[in-house]
């Protein structure tokens, strides 16, 4: 019997897996799964779309509430509790200077404006805190001085009685009321001022900090909400040409108003973040910036007002007033000079070279800054009653040198044309308008950025934006729909 061999087992090769094997399992070789898939496409692209525009738009948003609603505000609170503190002990100094001669008028103008600046001091700094509520530091820093400013007003008050039953004429009061207005207004100076001062600078800092990330934020972002926007067109167009192609239609209705919804969208986004840009500049350069160095200009000013007022009221520490004086005029308005005399003398030569050819800007400091960016007839009035208050105390030391305490008490303290406390008032007027100017530049700039970010062509843009870009889902949804119908 033979045996039969078996023939050995046929070695079988592993299939070699088809390229097009993902594209089947996907589905994209059927015309259904290719408009599925562009489909897909589409919206992802839209989706896109509307998350880079929200956040850019939200960042302009963000960027107009600190400037012009929060910080921006604060700052300006702050400006006004500086000034008023300084006014005040300006206004005690003039009170204890005019003594019994109450016939000057001095003594109850300077009781009126000293109550005005309490009443402004106190609005000032309940405003301050309720912009910083979320700040634990700066709540703190106005409840100090707060709480110190009670303290000056219980020293100041002492001194006027005291200077009151001195009962002594117009000039330096008797050494008991000087001892007690020293220790008054050294509270000022070193324990009022400075908190002030700080609470603004903060607040500019956070302004100036919120502007640039944000702003840069929305000039960056422009380019890809563009992008953004032209990916997302151009999938629907590709979609709709494709369903064109597929079915030999010509228009996709529901595609179509999705492709022109985006074509309207885009650049109205785009738009709109240059136009935030540009709001968010002017209110911040144009506006808040000047703003802050004017009412620094105008509180150092009346700081420099005071040291006169110091410079009578207290012969033992004259010199030492004049020296205060003299560095807060170069703060205001720098020439290089090294005493009042040398001051005096370079003011006027580049006060009448800046007459000649207003071009002709010798001089630095924060009248320097602001004649370089914005010449015209506010900042010239302010530089002609700057120098006006300068030759009157030019007049007012003179007096007071030539032992005529009285004179120069009356000059200054007086509120007729021609005295210095006359043309102080002037040359505030003319700071104070100049501050409105550029208050009227920044609300503009930020009521016009919460306008446009309230509407678009179509309505608010805090609901167009999510709206149109659900409409634009929902419409390639109804487009793609209908052709998907005719495969099943």
């Amino acid at each position: 019997m033979l045996a039969t061999a078996t023939p050995p087992a046929l070695h079988r090769r592993p299939r070699k897996r088809s390229p097009a094997a993902p594209i089947r399992r996907l589905g994209l070789q059927t015309t259904p799964g290719r408009i599925r898939a562009l489909a897909a496409i589409a919206v992802l692209a839209i989706a896109g779309f509307y998350i880079v525009a929200n956040i850019a738009i939200g960042n302009a948003r963000d960027g107009l509430r600190v400037i012009g609603h929060d910080a921006g505000p604060q700052v300006l609170a702050t400006g006004d509790l500086y000034f008023a503190l300084s006014d005040m002990d300006s206004q005690v100094a003039n009170i204890l200077l005019a003594g019994r001669e109450h016939n000057l008028g001095t003594r109850q103008q300077a009781l009126n404006r000293y109550s005005q600046d309490r009443a402004t001091a106190d609005r000032a700094a309940m405003q301050a805190a309720e912009l910083s509520a979320n700040n634990p530091i700066d709540q703190a820093t106005v409840r100090s001085v707060l709480d110190r400013l009670g303290q000056y007003e219980l020293l100041a008050s002492r001194a006027m009685v005291l200077n009151e039953q001195a009962n002594h004429p117009a000039g330096p009061p008797p050494a008991n009321v000087i001892a007690i207005y020293r220790q008054a207004t050294d509270l000022m100076k070193l324990e009022l001022l400075p908190p002030a001062y700080n609470l603004t600078l903060e607040g500019g800092a956070t302004v100036r900090e919120a502007y640039v990330a944000k702003r840069a934020a929305v000039l960056s972002s422009r380019l890809w909400v563009a992008l953004a926007g032209l990916a997302a067109i151009a999938a629907l167009v590709g979609l709709q040409l494709f369903v064109a192609v597929r079915f030999r239609r010509l228009v996709n209705p529901a595609l179509a108003l999705a492709t022109l919804g985006l074509i309207v969208l885009s650049p109205a986004a785009v738009r709109l973040l240059s136009g935030e840009a540009a709001q968010l500049q002017a209110a911040k350069v144009g506006g808040f910036d000047s703003i802050l160095t004017m009412s620094r200009a105008r509180a150092i000013s009346n700081s420099l007002h005071a040291d006169e007022s110091r410079f009578l009221l207290d012969p033992g520490l004259a010199d030492t007033y004049s020296l205060g004086y003299l560095d807060k005029s170069q703060t205001v308005l720098y020439v290089p000079s090294g005493n009042l005399s040398e001051y005096y003398t370079g003011l006027s030569a580049a006060m009448k070279a800046y007459r000649a050819n207003p071009r002709t800007v010798s001089f630095v400091g924060f009248y320097g800054e602001e004649a370089r960016a914005y010449p015209g007839p506010a900042v010239a009035a302010v530089l002609s009653r700057f120098q006006q208050f300068q030759a009157d105390d030019q007049r007012v030391r003179r007096l007071a040198e030539a032992g005529d305490t009285r004179q120069a008490t009356m000059l200054l303290t007086g509120r007729t044309a021609g005295s210095s406390g006359y043309d102080f008032d002037q040359y505030d007027k003319a700071v104070v308008s100049l501050i409105g100017l550029h208050r009227e530049t920044f609300d503009q700039a930020i009521r016009t950025g919460d306008r446009e970010l309230g509407r678009s062509i179509l309505g608010n843009w805090a609901a167009v934006l999510p709206l149109a870009a659900l409409g634009a889902v929902i419409l390639v949804g109804v487009g793609v729909r209908a052709r998907l119908k005719e495969y099943r």
